[in-house]
C-alpha cells in the first residue's frame, strides 16, 4: 500500500541521514572527519576505494625476493596501470595502492599525469610527507604581481592552525630561522651525514641568500599516542605498521574513530551532491555502491568535498539543478579553472672525494632542503614566482670490477665513493586555460560523463625550469663537487601529484568559488578543503597547509551550525 511503502522509505532516509558528510578519506578527508567527530557531529566518511585498517598493509614487511619481479614493475603492470605507472612512486610492492587505469579514463587534450589512490586512506599513504608553512610570500603573490585574484586570507589566519596540525601529526625539523618558510612546533630533526653537512657549510659560506637545512617531514621522531618512532626503513610507500609517518589510517581516523561519530563507507563512488532548489541547499549526495552498482543517497546537514582536486571537480560539474546548469556552486564560472601543479624533472648528481671513513645509519626519509631564494625580497630572475631544491648524499657500492662469486660479494660489502643528487620543485602560475572539462560524450564504466583535462606548463615555468638545471650546476660547483650530471627535462602536470586551484576561495562570489573558510559562496552548507581550494601554487608543498586550512572551516562550519546560519 502507498502509505506502507511511504513509510518504508522514510526508514531508510533516517538510517542514510547524518549531521556530516565527508566526500574522500584521504590528506583533508580525514582531517575533515577527525575535526567533525571530536566537535560531536555523526560524520560519514565516502570513499570510492577498498577498505584497508592500519597496521594491515599487505606488503609492508615482505622481503625484495618474496615479490615475484623483485620490486619492479611487469609489462602486464604496465598496460593495466598507464597513467599510474608514470610515476616513480608507482612499484610493484604498492601497485595495490592505485588505481585501474581502463576503468577510470579520462581524456587528456595535453598530457596530464592523474596519479590516484583507490584505497581508504587515499594518497595520505603515499605521500612523501613533506611538511612546510607557507607564508605571505606565498598568500600575497597574486596581489604583488597583478596575477589571477588575491588571497582572502593571510599567514596570521592560519598560523595558529598550522601550530594545530603539527602538534597531533608529528613533525621532525629544526628552527631554521626563515622568515619565508616558517618555523613551527617540530620533533627533533633527523641528523644530516658528513658530506651533506659539508654542502651545507660551502652553499652557506658562498650565497648569502641560501640555506641549506635538513627537510621537515610528517615522520617521528619520538613516539605519540597510538603510534611508534620511524624506524628509517624506507618503505613508507607500502604503509607503515608503526604508524610512524602521519597518515589518514594511522592517524586522524584512529582519533575519528575513538569518539564514536565515525562511519567509513567505502567502495563508494560519488556521483553528485543533491541540490535542494526550495531550501537552497545541499541534502545529500548520490554515490555508486561499486560492488553492487546501485546508486544510494546519503544526507546531512553539511558536506566536506575532500575528494582531491580533479575528482572534486568531477563532483562539482556533475552536480547540476535549475539553479546550477554548469555545475554546483558554478555561478563564477570558476570551477576546473585555474589547475595548477608544481613542475619537477631536474636530476643533477655529482661526486665528492674524501670522506671515505664516514658513513650513515638507516635510509632517512627526508632529504635536505633548500627553501626559494628567487624573488624573495627583490625580483631577481626573468620569471615570476621560484623553486625550491631538495638533495641527499649516500656512499655507492663497490663490486664493478669484481668476478662473480666471492670475489664480488666481499667487494658488495663495502661502500665506495660519496654521490649527491639533487631535484628541484616550482611555481606554476593560475591560468583560467589551464582547466578540467566534463564531457557528456563519452562514458566511464558505470555510464558516467568523463574528465577531459587540457593543461599546460607555459613559458613562465619554462624558464624557471631552465634556471633549477644552470643553477644546481653553479651550487655544486662552488660546493667542490665533481662528475656533475644535469638532466632537467621539464614534468607534465600532474606528476608532482599536487594538483590544485579548480575551486578557488576568494572574496567576490563572481571570481572565486569558496569564501575564506572554504565556504561555497553559493550553496553555504558545503566545504571544499581539498587542493581545489588554492589560490595560487607557491612552491612550497602544500599538504600541511590543506591540513590547517581543512581544521579551520570545520570549527567555522560547526559554529555556524550551532548559530542556524546553515
Amino acid at each position: 500500500m502507498p502509505g506502507d511503502t511511504l513509510n518504508i522509505n522514510n526508514k531508510a532516509k533516517a538510517q542514510n541521514t547524518y549531521d556530516a558528510i565527508v566526500v574522500g578519506s584521504g590528506i583533508s578527508g580525514g582531517w575533515a572527519a577527525k575535526e567533525l567527530c571530536e566537535k560531536g557531529l555523526k560524520v560519514l566518511m565516502l570513499e570510492r576505494g577498498a577498505n584497508i585498517t592500519h597496521p594491515n598493509y599487505p606488503t609492508a614487511t615482505k622481503d625484495p625476493w618474496e615479490f615475484p619481479h623483485h620490486l619492479h614493475l611487469s609489462e602486464d603492470d604496465k598496460k593495466k596501470q598507464f597513467v599510474q605507472s608514470r610515476h616513480w612512486s608507482f612499484r610493484e610492492d604498492n601497485k595495490h595502492f592505485y588505481i585501474n587505469d581502463h576503468e577510470n579514463i579520462y581524456d587528456e587534450t595535453k598530457r596530464f599525469d592523474w596519479i590516484r589512490g583507490d584505497i581508504v586512506g587515499g594518497r595520505s599513504l603515499l605521500w612523501s610527507r613533506a611538511c612546510y608553512r607557507w607564508s605571505d610570500l606565498d598568500f600575497e603573490a597574486n596581489l604583488r604581481d597583478a596575477i589571477a585574484i588575491d588571497w582572502p586570507i593571510r599567514y596570521k589566519d592560519i598560523a595558529p592552525w598550522y601550530d594545530y596540525a603539527e602538534s597531533f601529526i608529528g613533525v621532525s625539523a629544526n628552527k631554521d630561522g626563515i622568515k619565508h618558510l616558517p618555523d613551527g612546533n617540530f620533533q627533533p630533526a633527523f641528523p644530516m651525514n658528513a658530506v651533506e653537512k659539508y654542502f651545507k657549510e660551502k652553499i652557506e659560506s658562498k650565497y648569502n641568500d641560501r640555506k641549506v637545512i635538513i627537510g621537515r617531514t610528517a615522520n617521528l621522531t619520538k613516539p605519540v599516542q597510538g603510534r611508534g618512532q620511524c624506524q628509517a626503513r624506507d618503505l613508507c610507500h607500502r604503509g607503515c605498521p608503526f604508524g610512524a609517518y602521519f597518515s589518514t589510517n594511522a592517524s586522524t581516523m584512529p582519533a575519528a574513530y575513538a569518539t564514536n561519530n565515525l562511519t567509513v563507507r567505502p567502495h563508494s563512488l560519488v556521483n553528485k551532491v543533491l541540490y535542494d532548489e526550495q531550501k537552497q541547499k545541499a541534502i545529500g549526495v548520490e554515490i555508486l555502491d561499486m560492488q553492487t552498482n546501485q546508486t544510494v543517497e546519503f544526507y546531512a546537514k553539511i558536506i566536506f568535498i575532500n575528494a582531491s582536486t580533479v575528482a572534486t571537480t568531477f563532483i562539482l560539474l556533475n552536480s547540476t539543478s535549475n539553479r546550477f546548469p554548469n555545475g554546483l556552486g558554478n555561478g563564477s564560472d570558476q570551477v576546473g579553472r585555474n589547475l595548477m601543479d608544481h613542475h619537477k624533472g631536474l636530476s643533477a648528481t655529482a661526486t665528492i672525494d674524501g670522506f671515505e671513513d664516514s658513513y650513515y645509519y638507516g635510509r632517512r626519509p627526508t632529504p635536505l632542503y633548500v627553501p626559494r631564494f628567487r624573488n624573495v625580497n627583490k625580483k631577481d630572475a626573468q620569471f615570476l614566482r621560484g623553486y625550491n631544491f631538495g638533495l641527499s648524499a649516500s656512499r655507492t657500492r663497490n663490486g664493478g670490477d669484481a668476478e662473480i662469486g666471492a670475489a664480488l660479494k666481499d667487494a658488495l660489502s663495502e661502500p665506495a665513493g660519496w654521490q649527491i643528487n639533487m631535484y628541484s620543485f616550482g611555481e606554476c602560475l593560475p591560468y583560467e586555460d589551464n582547466r578540467i572539462t566534463l564531457n557528456n560524450n563519452k562514458k566511464d564504466k558505470w555510464n558516467r560523463s568523463i574528465l577531459t583535462i587540457d593543461c599546460e606548463f607555459k613559458d613562465n615555468e619554462k624558464a624557471m625550469h631552465e634556471d633549477m638545471g644552470i643553477v644546481a650546476k653553479e651550487m655544486l660547483d662552488a660546493a667542490g663537487f665533481k662528475n656533475i650530471n644535469i638532466s632537467n627535462k621539464i614534468s607534465f602536470p600532474g606528476n608532482a601529484n599536487h594538483e590544485m586551484g579548480t575551486a578557488r576561495m576568494g572574496r567576490n562570489a563572481k571570481t572565486s568559488v569558496l569564501n575564506s573558510f572554504n565556504q561555497m559562496h553559493e550553496v553555504k552548507n558545503v566545504f571544499i578543503t581539498d587542493g581545489s581550494c588554492m589560490v595560487s601554487g607557491s612552491c612550497v608543498n602544500p599538504s600541511l597547509t590543506y591540513m590547517a586550512l581543512t581544521a579551520r572551516a570545520c570549527d567555522y562550519a560547526v559554529k555556524e551550525m550551532k548559530k542556524m546560519n546553515i
